[in-house]
């Protein structure tokens, strides 16, 4: 093994959003059965958390989340996805967090501002209280007992701005409680080199709150969110955000059915086990068929033209 590779078969955990980021994909729309039958089939997988919607975004997302209570998981755990607590708000007011201990699932993951830019142009606000959004939204879920996963929207983007603050608002999700801080290159144009850079600097940052592990969630806009995905890993991410076939908006996320074997079978990391890894064609197909659209023959690994 390289000095890259996980020596130990160090566990990554597979964080699959094909169920909200990937039903953002033009023309592409999963019926609320269709969103039960991928769950059900992503917990065969052996996929680690599942994320199935945005609650308050939609009648079809609420009613995914009451039927999905009675689905009898093995392994999955069900994940709910919204934002930070609005602007000068409460946070004990604020609808979107009321909406996401609704959904009653005991993974919550949440989005703020990490790019100074939108801090200031998007939401309009200071970025001290942006720092206070992260802060405030993510402790007040930790309160509710929820496993909390905070998404650092435009990480990337953020840090080549203004790194300092860029960092300081993955230490502020860290320093309320976060289990998870992933680091998101949300505009899908970040090349591996940099995803390095700046990934090996939030890892430094966020050193003194052990208990807060790091991720990442690439889009596919360069054609790198694979690449990125893995780069991130060998710079101790432990958990990856994907989509089974990488849909998702724009050119798409990162390719779960790419991610899962590079860094099983070519780096020794524990992602699925054996048995659940030759589900993984099957799975991929399942998801196209359901999704409308034809399998690609020359998708890596799981296309039929894969090994022709």
């Amino acid at each position: 093994m390289s000095k890259h590779e996980a020596s130990h078969r160090q566990k990554i955990y597979l964080y699959d959003t094909t169920l909200r980021d990937g039903a953002q994909r033009e023309k592409l729309s999963f019926t609320l059965a269709d969103k039960l039958r991928i769950t059900e089939a992503l917990d065969d997988l052996g996929v680690d958390y599942i994320e199935g919607g945005w609650p308050l975004s939609n009648p079809k997302d609420e009613e995914y989340f009451r039927e999905a209570r009675r689905l009898s998981l093995r392994h999955a755990r069900l994940t709910a996805f919204g934002s930070t607590r609005k602007k000068d708000t409460r946070v004990e007011q604020d609808a979107n967090l009321k909406a996401l201990l609704a959904s009653e699932t005991p993974t919550v993951c949440i989005f703020g501002k990490s790019w100074d830019l939108h801090v200031r142009l998007a939401l309009k606000t200071s970025l001290a209280e942006n720092l206070r959004m992260i802060a405030d939204s993510v402790s007040f879920l930790k309160k509710h007992d929820r496993e909390v996963v905070f998404d650092a929207e435009h990480f990337y983007d953020g840090f080549r701005s203004k790194p300092e603050y860029a960092l300081k608002t993955l230490e502020a999700a860290a320093a309320a409680g976060a289990d998870w801080v992933v680091l998101c290159d949300t505009n899908g144009g970040s090349l591996p080199g940099f995803i390095e850079e700046a990934t090996r600097a939030a890892r430094d940052a966020l050193a003194q709150y052990p208990e807060t592990r790091i991720g990442i969630h690439a889009h596919n806009d360069a054609d790198c969110a694979v690449a990125n995905s893995i780069v991130a890993v060998q710079c101790d991410a432990t958990m990856v955000h994907g989509t089974i076939n990488g849909y998702g908006e724009r050119c798409g996320n990162a390719n779960l059915c790419s991610i899962i074997p590079g860094l099983q079978l070519k780096l020794g990391y524990e992602c699925i086990s054996p048995e659940q890894l030759r589900l993984l064609t099957q799975t991929a197909h399942l998801v196209s068929e359901l999704a409308n659209l034809p399998p690609d023959p020359w998708q890596p690994y799981v296309g039929s033209s894969a090994f022709s």
